[in-house]
């Protein structure tokens, strides 16, 4: 099978100069090749916004490009396996959901609370309270026209056709919830709080891993090509540069927008754990294993937190 969007990128490719050669060439020197052409685009894009910008936002967009690319880390074992245990991976999505609420907890809504007490003193709490709600029913209502399944759903008995559309809403779903999460980064680093910023980039890439895996497996069991599979992992990720720089920006620009952007970052994050991965890890039954892990990942994530701080 072939993605048809994967497909006019390649034809559209076939047409530069000197790709005749570079298809020649094996397939890991390609992924070499293709890899440092990014990367010397973004590093010049970066230096870009350094100059320009404010060191800040090139920091931030960077920590979120790098949590981004997690996605594309955790789905690299689609290239060696077609399948993973469940309960693995519910234990993964655990952790990650517990890595998430520290995060959410020490690194957007404690310091929302703070800044914005320093800009309306006695007030910050109910602002924060607000700014999580505005974040919730964001993703809500972007729920209500983009349906998606669940992560782990079995697609035996199911017509291929609808196992398709279901991991294919899955994906998208996965990319537009990306969004906000990098959106966080950019907010946390555009307070100032280096420590703040780097321990929710840590915490988003950490959830990032689990979550690529799940979606490349299911594409590579429905017969997609592996390297096609880990490639669209990676791309649902690449959103998260797009809202850290849009959230750095906006913050560093406009203060008082501060503590109203960490507030709305740590609503949509909330969300997500509480209405997506915590209900998957625990919708086969009652999964202690997960349960547990959830409780690991939120004391790794606090003591990190900690030790960053």
């Amino acid at each position: 099978m072939n993605i048809p969007a994967l497909d006019l990128v390649d034809q559209k490719l076939r047409t530069l100069p000197h790709y005749d050669r570079f298809a020649s060439c094996s397939i890991a020197l390609r992924t070499l090749i293709a890899a440092a052409v990014l990367s010397v685009i973004t590093a010049i894009l970066l230096g870009l916004v350094y100059l320009l910008f404010n060191p800040i936002v090139a920091y931030g967009s960077l920590a979120s490009i790098l949590a981004g690319l997690a996605t594309g880390l955790g789905a690299l074992p689609a290239l060696l396996f077609k399948d993973v245990k469940q309960k693995t991976l519910y234990i993964m999505l655990g952790g990650a959901a517990g890595v998430m609420l520290a995060a959410t907890a020490f690194s957007l809504v404690a310091p929302g609370i703070q800044y914005g007490n320093q800009l309306w003193p006695g007030k910050g709490i109910y602002v924060v309270g607000v700014g999580m709600m505005i974040g919730a029913f964001f993703l809500e209502f972007t729920d209500r026209w983009l349906p998606h399944g669940n992560v782990a759903d079995n697609t035996e008995g199911m017509e291929l056709s609808a196992a398709l559309r279901k991991i294919w809403l899955f994906v998208i779903a996965i990319t537009v919830h990306n969004f906000p999460e990098g959106m966080a980064v950019g907010v946390s680093f555009g307070s100032g709080d280096w420590h703040n910023g780097t321990s929710l980039a840590i915490a988003i890439a950490l959830q990032n891993v689990p979550e690529g895996l799940a979606v490349a497996l299911p594409l590579v069991g429905l017969g997609y090509n592996r390297i096609q599979a880990v490639l669209v992992a990676t791309l649902t990720g690449l959103v998260e540069p797009i809202g850290g720089f849009l959230g750095v920006a906006a913050v560093t620009m406009f203060q008082p927008l501060l503590p109203i952007g960490m507030a709305f970052a740590a609503g949509a994050m909330l969300f997500v754990i509480a209405d997506d991965i915590i209900p998957e890890t625990q919708s086969k039954g009652k999964a202690r294993s997960a349960t547990f892990a959830v409780m690991t990942g939120f004391i790794v994530m606090m003591m990190l937190d900690n030790m960053l701080t």
